[in-house]
């Protein structure tokens, strides 16, 4: 498999240090990022596509580093649900990420990887740094922001602190802040990449496969919380995995225990320990109502907009009740939002996956 440095990526590197929530500011901020479609004359057809905490720029378009098709591709590209006959779209990886942006592996102003000594960064960061680079790209107003997960979580964190940067919110299987359940989960995570001996105080980069087993059994804690258990009952059961008894050890005896092991250690050939500490702590800070003075509705006070929030019954790590409260939001402000809850067996993941529901009301709400 190919690696990082192997690659030719599509960087833009911002003109000045970005300002963060923490105080600081970093400098020499690239960001690597990929266009579909074409952009109109006068710049109005512009969708800003926010990616989720595992996935990358690369939307629509095979990924150099897998070779896997592009996370979204089923519904980004010529006469689909995003059609990029009609729009051009826009997908960033994120400051703190490693697909090319910014980030704890890359090398900092020493000359060597950033490591731990990058600085903690939040959501509304990772929007400031996107918002800087639709600047030097010359795009004022964007058709729409649109997001799933964390990239529902950037949607909603744009329109509230650039309420006149686009005409269309689309904000998928989201929150307006971190639950404890959340953060409780992602500290487990970050505590089995801190224990592996291989983290080494996250300075791996010089030699060594860095923290790979803590890193494989964060990504299986959080694989679950994107499954749902009826999904997870249909599609594995309690049915053993290439066996026909059970082995009365600890090998993978069932094909969930199987899954899992895969998708964790799959997850290690594409993605950096300290990449994934940095997004889930930005995750966790993540709460509009307390960066706009505890009121929700204050957020979106500003907000032209108009909104469209999509949750799944399925999904329980960001529910439709959490929703429900943004909702609540923007009504109290008699902002125009448009809300639904789709029935579906896939849990969060739904909104990656094959959802006919889904596709109508994005693509009538786009178009």
């Amino acid at each position: 498999m190919a690696t990082l440095s192997d690659l030719t990526l599509n960087r833009l590197a911002l003109s000045a240090p970005l300002p963060l929530d923490s105080g600081r500011d970093l400098p020499g901020v690239e960001l690597a990022y990929e266009t579909y479609g074409e952009l109109a004359a006068d710049k109005s057809n512009a969708i800003l596509l926010f990616h989720a905490l595992t996935m990358d720029q690369f939307v629509a378009s095979e990924n150099p580093l897998t070779g896997k098709p592009g996370w979204w591709q089923a519904s980004v590209g010529p006469g689909k649900v995003i059609d990029t006959d009609r729009f051009f779209v826009i997908c960033a990886n994120v400051i703190g990420g490693c697909m090319g942006s910014t980030g704890p592996s890359s090398i900092g102003p020493e000359g060597k990887p950033w490591g731990m000594e990058f600085p903690v960064i939040t959501i509304r960061d990772m929007v400031r740094a996107q918002v800087a680079m639709l600047d030097q790209l010359g795009i004022g107003r964007l058709h729409a922001v649109v997001g799933g997960s964390m990239g529902g979580m950037q949607a909603l964190s744009f329109a509230a602190n650039y309420p006149d940067r686009a005409g269309r919110v689309l904000a998928i299987a989201t929150t307006a802040r971190h639950s404890a359940q959340n953060i409780a989960f992602h500290e487990v995570g970050r505590q089995a990449i801190m224990a592996d001996p291989e983290w080494q105080g996250g300075a791996y980069y010089e030699g060594g496969k860095g923290p790979e087993k803590g890193l494989s059994v964060a990504r299986m804690a959080a694989h679950i919380t994107y499954l749902s258990e009826a999904g997870l009952t249909e599609k594995f059961g309690r049915r053993l995995q290439d066996r026909d008894s059970k082995t009365f050890g600890f090998d993978a005896d069932f094909q969930i225990e199987s899954y899992l092991r895969y998708q964790g250690l799959s997850f290690t050939n594409r993605f950096d320990a300290n990449s994934y500490l940095y997004i889930t702590r930005a995750m966790d800070y993540f709460d509009l109502a307390e960066e706009h003075g505890g009121m929700l509705a204050d957020a979106f006070r500003q907000s032209d907009a108009r909104f469209c929030l999509i949750s799944f019954d399925t999904d329980w790590l960001y529910t439709t009740s959490d929703m429900r409260e943004v909702v609540h939001a923007l009504n109290a402000v008699a902002a125009p939002v448009s809300f639904v809850e789709l029935s579906a067996p896939f849990g969060h993941d739904s909104f990656l996956l094959d959802v006919p529901a889904l596709d109508r009301v994005m693509k009538g709400f786009l178009e």
